[in-house]
């Protein structure tokens, strides 16, 4: 099963600096597919606020937030819908460093999920992960400073590489017993039943993966005690060198509100409680940003919508009914009020 972590790195005790923990992983992926398929890079880049400096030097941090929106461009200049999952599908995880390697070192899987919450930021900072530990266990993801609605590739790389390590670790097909997605897809889960089984739920409240086995008493087949302290210490002093920085307040209203707008529930103050403050405290920290909640809710209708007309699968009504429009007239009438366009004219057009 390929070499093991202490043989994969030579003198792993000389120093954590044998291990990459850049962030940017995934858009680098995507940067050399698209090179391969002989698509220029530059403008695409460019549009993200990269380089191709950037992408070569592993070592650079490159924010979660850029990382997200070339993947979407990259998705879409290689027609490839499903580009995150692909990319999960045949990455090698040993180029993951020090974040792989300690999960590999762990002595079962319960505890490679520990490390895996614990330390997902030397690898995405704009990822917070949770231990799920009831009946079943799991993980659940949060962004921070980082707003949810841009996002799928990032999650679904994320989701569909964190089962591929579990049967890679343990040399066991483990299959979750539910995943969710709040993001909304109509078409491909078939694709996705691949990896994931039958229980997955797009349009949920909140992305997690629940697995139905008791993960402490599931091996890793490389287990090793003894490099696992060593690269905790590492992984330690990774985390101690980073300085955290505090998300936009608007990305934290953003996510609190796409989730419930097919529910008609995203007033004002339904956010502010959900977010822990009072009414007046939300539009005097928005409008620090430049932003009314109006405004942040009428340009979060109007990204989803496109994104959503973009998707020839949802129709309609359906896309009216996420954005939290009872009606498909006044969807209409507000999506025309936006772009001096019907939702079927847009729809058409992004087709074309």
């Amino acid at each position: 099963m390929g070499n093991s972590p202490g043989n994969r790195q030579n003198g792993a005790g000389d120093g954590a600096s044998h291990f990459p923990t850049s962030t940017g992983g995934i858009a680098r992926l995507a940067y050399a597919k698209l090179q391969l398929a002989g698509i220029p890079t530059e403008p695409l880049l460019i549009r993200a606020g990269l380089s191709e400096d950037d992408m070569r030097d592993s070592t650079k941090r490159i924010r979660v937030r850029d990382q997200i929106v070339f993947l979407n461009l990259a998705a879409h200049a290689l027609r490839d819908d499903f580009l995150g999952f692909h990319l999960a599908m045949h990455v090698e995880f040993r180029e993951l460093g020090l974040f792989y390697y300690v999960l590999a070192s762990s002595a079962n899987l319960k505890e490679a999920f520990e490390r895996a919450v614990h330390y997902s930021t030397i690898v995405n900072e704009g990822i917070i992960q949770e231990m799920i530990a009831s009946k079943h266990h799991g993980i659940s993801v949060r962004y921070a400073g980082v707003s949810r609605h841009l996002d799928r590739h990032q999650i679904e790389f994320w989701m569909v590489a964190l089962v591929r390590i579990c049967r890679k670790l343990t040399e066991r097909r483990i299959v979750p017993r539910s995943v969710r997605f709040v993001h909304m897809r109509r078409s491909g889960h078939a694709r996705f039943a691949q990896i994931f089984g039958d229980h997955v739920e797009f349009g949920a409240s909140v992305d997690e993966i629940v697995f139905a086995d008791n993960l402490e008493q599931i091996p890793l087949v490389e287990a090793d005690p003894y490099l696992n302290r060593l690269l905790v210490k590492f992984c330690e002093e990774a985390m101690a060198n980073r300085h955290s920085k505090i998300g936009s307040f608007q990305s934290s209203v953003e996510n609190t509100v796409v989730p419930l707008l097919p529910h008609g529930k995203a007033e004002v103050g339904e956010i502010a409680r959900r977010l822990g403050v009072s009414r007046r405290t939300l539009a005097r920290r928005l409008s620090g940003e430049g932003l009314s909640y109006s405004k942040l809710l009428e340009d979060l209708k109007l990204h989803l919508a496109r994104r959503y007309l973009a998707d020839g699968n949802l129709s309609i009504s359906q896309i009216a009914w996420l954005l939290g429009y009872q009606e498909i007239g006044a969807f209409s009438r507000a999506f025309k009020h936006w772009t001096g366009k019907t939702p079927r004219e847009a729809r058409s057009e992004l087709a074309a």
